[in-house]
């Protein structure tokens, strides 16, 4: 492998390993990072850290302050009010057009996946994220995949930041089977009303948490 490739891999490797602590909120929004700790805590050099910052900074998860370090950025009402406004326009949309393309198999596979999973915030999300991001990526248009999956990383940081109880993810739970089981009737206008609907009140659950905080 050349050298310019090595580098390459080392930077994505760096930027992966970041942004994923980042969306899990293992580094909290609001804290300050190190580029000399980071390099040691995730053994890389410091290079392709910083390289891997220069991205997150630009993708706007991350702010260089001269002096002091590097902010993981906060999360701000703002941020809460584009992403929902984003995901309650789009996601109707993308899954009526999705609907006729998603295998029948897929589907009952995701319903045995809320009426099995444990309802915990750990493992609650990726089951929500994975069903919502599954359902885009039918819809056969690549920009609003792309779109959303930027979406996603921004809005699993709120999710996971505003620590959703289970009696929510028990009536998220109640939601998603409710979409699927309109998609499993290919009754695509109704599973994108009740896609609105879900999205909303994800909305109004992490504007509540915000709001009192």
């Amino acid at each position: 492998m050349k050298a310019t490739e090595v580098r390459q891999n080392l930077k994505l490797q760096a930027y992966s390993i970041l942004k994923e602590k980042i969306v899990s909120c293992e580094y909290s929004p609001g804290s300050m990072l190190n580029e000399a700790r980071l390099a040691t805590e995730l053994g890389f050099s410091r290079t392709p850290i910083r390289e891997a910052i220069s991205i997150l900074e630009m993708e706007g998860f991350l702010h260089i302050v001269p002096k002091k370090g590097i902010l993981v950025t906060d999360i701000l009402l703002s941020d809460i009010v584009q992403i929902f406004q984003a995901r309650m326009e789009i996601e109707p949309v993308a899954l009526k057009l999705a609907g006729p393309n998603i295998p029948r198999e897929k589907l009952l596979t995701w319903k045995e996946m809320f009426l099995t999973d444990a309802p915990s915030i750990e493992h609650g999300y990726k089951t929500d994220t994975a069903m919502h991001l599954g359902i885009i990526g039918y819809c056969n248009n690549a920009y609003i995949i792309d779109m959303m999956k930027k979406v996603f990383d921004k809005n699993t940081r709120i999710i996971i930041c505003s620590r959703q109880n289970k009696e929510h993810m028990q009536e998220a739970r109640k939601e998603h089977l409710e979409i699927l089981d309109g998609l499993l009737c290919e009754d695509f206008d109704l599973a994108a009303a009740k896609m609105r609907a879900h999205v909303a009140v994800c909305r109004n659950a992490a504007m509540d948490f915000f709001y009192s905080s």
